[in-house]
């Protein structure tokens, strides 16, 4: 059952890292992967310790996925660090979560430039700290001439809300003439969205366990294939990400054709 959800039984390969990157390249990868990153807590809890510890230890795994997808030559990666529900968290969880990005960016950021990646967020700015802002708002400074990878990171994101601020936007220039009618598309609408830079995401990869979309680029997604893992995210390795990449090369997309 688990496989027909996409989840896929970790198989034990003998090949590298490298080879199986080789190997992937000669096929079409996927051009932007969007990652849930769940199980941080429960990781913590399985070893007693606080659910930050395992917030801190999945801060390294966004590092190891990040130089992989920048070596398979993917163009972005939106990893789902905050959504707008997080907040209900307790305090204290909440605020090491604001600090993460501080940490992150401060520990990686001169190996991201160096690397090529290009810093970049959608959410809800204004309502984050001030440290927070400030630390991402530096990275997208110190990284907007890189070219390589995208790494976007959904902070204080929800998709529900973005999609009604976006339908707000549509009708504020329809009243002042910005857009007709009959100039409204998909594509039209999905330039009004915080990804509108971005292409919709090719391969969706939920980790701990959960089949759930958790208010996550729902229009983004409507044609995403799916991958489903039981692994927690700080354990999620570069192996785990190969199969999901190696995963989607097998399917066939027909975007509602034959």
């Amino acid at each position: 059952m688990l496989h027909k959800l996409g989840f896929k039984k970790q198989s034990k390969r003998q090949e590298t890292i490298e080879e199986r990157k080789q190997e992937a390249m000669k096929h079409p990868v996927p051009k932007h992967v969007a990652i849930i990153m769940d199980g941080n807590g429960r990781w913590a809890k399985k070893r007693a310790l606080p659910r930050i510890a395992g917030h801190h230890e999945g801060m390294k795994v966004v590092r190891k996925i990040t130089k992989l997808a920048n070596s398979l030559k993917l163009e972005a990666l939106t990893v789902y660090a905050f959504s707008t529900e997080n907040w209900k968290r307790p305090k204290s969880e909440v605020d090491y979560l604001m600090k993460l990005p501080e940490e992150f960016l401060g520990t990686y950021l001169p190996e991201l430039v160096e690397e090529n990646v290009q810093v970049r967020m959608i959410g809800y700015r204004d309502t984050l700290p001030a440290h927070t802002q400030r630390a991402v708002d530096n990275a997208i400074q110190q990284t907007a001439n890189n070219s390589g990878l995208v790494l976007n990171f959904a902070l204080n994101y929800g998709s529900r809300a973005e999609i009604i601020d976006a339908v707000k936007q549509v009708l504020n220039d329809y009243k002042s003439g910005i857009i007709k009618e009959d100039e409204l598309s998909e594509d039209s609408f999905s330039r009004y969205l915080m990804t509108g830079q971005l292409n919709d995401p090719d391969l969706l990869i939920r980790t701990s366990g959960e089949i759930r979309l958790s208010n996550f680029m729902l229009w983004q997604l409507a044609y995403t294939e799916f991958w489903f893992t039981e692994v927690l995210w700080p354990d999620f390795s570069e192996q785990h990400f190969m199969e999901a990449i190696e995963a989607y090369q097998k399917r066939s997309r027909r975007f509602g054709g034959v």
